[in-house]
């Protein structure tokens, strides 16, 4: 492979709580405003994109139209490229989609916008006129699709009872990492956020015809204190389970960003031309049927292989972590120490807008790789339907040489 992310050519917004701040912005026009803006705000050349991929699973209006929506927002009207939609994978299959595009050279330089509103979520009427009294389907898009799998009948979180229950994980395990989850991400908080300074933007907030701005998000909204003493009061959500609303992330709303391009562009507008990130691999992999957290560490296992290294080789890891059982899943299998793993937060920390998720974790893997000095680092997840997508990169710092 030999595709780049350019270092700094990249940005998330803060993660807004479920019916929070961002709750009634159509989240496509959002992600335009934003990318447009902080691009411009690292002078990149928009000229030079030749494809655009929109990740997205929430159907906003006007989505229908897709990427070519979100361009002609942005003012590259004519750039086109497909949506993608795959759940909590979408971010890392829209990383593939387009290292593949720039390998193959049918691209150059791709833009990446990934953008979701969990809140208010589409409700959707599917016509039948052959049925009883013309009457068809209502589905709930969010709520009815976390509340069951179509194909294996079963609610995401009984998919992390499952795994816990297959590697003996205890209520106290899931706590003791979700307390250390919590105690990383106050490092990314440290001396006024300047962890998250390093790619973070605010999220304009608007009127919800985005007449008028009425203020902006600075910063993740909805992160719930997290102490031992408060999570030792809390009961597991289903009687006789092990996962309790503490060992869980929340639903959340937000977009991120990034360009994908060659070497020779990556180092043209590259914020800081002596880093370089590499993209090394993709792999993917789908577990048994109602096990969704344990589907990251094949997934991580088959990336790696296909970058021609191992799990020795991995310098950092990130992860999608719905459920705290993901990340003890992950340890078992593949033997990386999961108090090593996500450090400056994760998705059950700062929450789940599906799309961006993965890609904010990418980035906060580069730039904790580039806090290193360099290294390999995974990020890898789960996804509806018992699978999982991960990507293997490399960061290389020539500044430290």
């Amino acid at each position: 492979m030999s595709a780049f992310l350019p270092y700094g050519v990249y940005w998330s917004t803060p993660f807004a709580k479920w019916q929070g701040s961002l709750a009634n912005l159509n989240s496509v026009r959002l992600a335009a405003i934003t990318g447009k803006t902080a691009l411009a705000a690292k002078h990149f050349p928009m000229e030079r994109v030749d494809l655009g991929l929109l990740g997205m699973t929430n159907p906003q209006k006007g989505s229908f139209y897709g990427l070519p929506y979100l361009t002609g927002l942005m003012g590259i009207d004519r750039v086109a490229g497909p949506t993608v939609q795959q759940a909590c994978a979408t971010s890392v299959r829209s990383l593939q989609m387009a290292t593949q595009e720039i390998d193959g050279g049918t691209a150059s330089c791709a833009l990446l916008v990934m953008c979701d509103r969990m809140s208010n979520g589409p409700i959707v009427h599917y016509p039948d006129a052959t049925a009883p009294g013309g009457n068809g389907i209502t589905e709930r898009w969010t709520l009815d699709n976390f509340a069951a799998d179509p194909y294996a009948g079963k609610a995401m979180l009984e998919t992390g009872e499952n795994v816990a229950a297959k590697y003996g994980v205890t209520l106290a395990d899931q706590h003791e990492l979700k307390l250390h989850r919590f105690e990383q991400y106050q490092a990314a908080l440290a001396n006024d956020r300047a962890f998250q300074r390093r790619y973070m933007v605010d999220a304009p907030i608007f009127d919800s015809g985005f007449r008028k701005q009425t203020g902006a998000l600075s910063a993740d909204e909805g992160i719930f204190p997290t102490t031992a003493e408060g999570l030792a009061r809390l009961k597991p959500v289903r009687e006789g389970g092990t996962i309790t609303f503490g060992a869980q992330t929340h639903p959340a709303d937000g977009n991120a960003g990034a360009i994908v391009t060659t070497r020779e562009i990556a180092r043209e507008v590259s914020m800081d031309a002596g880093i370089e990130i590499e993209l090394l691999g993709f792999g993917q992999a789908r577990v048994e049927k109602a096990h969704m957290p344990m589907a990251p560490a094949p997934a991580a296992l088959n990336a790696l292989k296909h970058a021609g290294l191992t799990i020795a080789d991995v310098d950092a890891v990130k992860t999608h972590n719905p459920f705290a059982v993901n990340d003890l899943a992950f340890a078992k299998d593949t033997g990386f120490d999961w108090r090593k793993m996500n450090n400056y937060g994760s998705s059950i920390i700062w929450g789940h807008p599906q799309g961006p998720t993965g890609l904010r974790g990418v980035i906060e893997l580069v730039e904790e790789l580039v806090l290193r000095g360099g290294g390999v680092g995974v990020f890898t997840g789960c996804a509806a339907g018992d699978s999982g997508v991960a990507c293997v990169l490399r960061v290389t710092d020539s500044r430290k040489k």
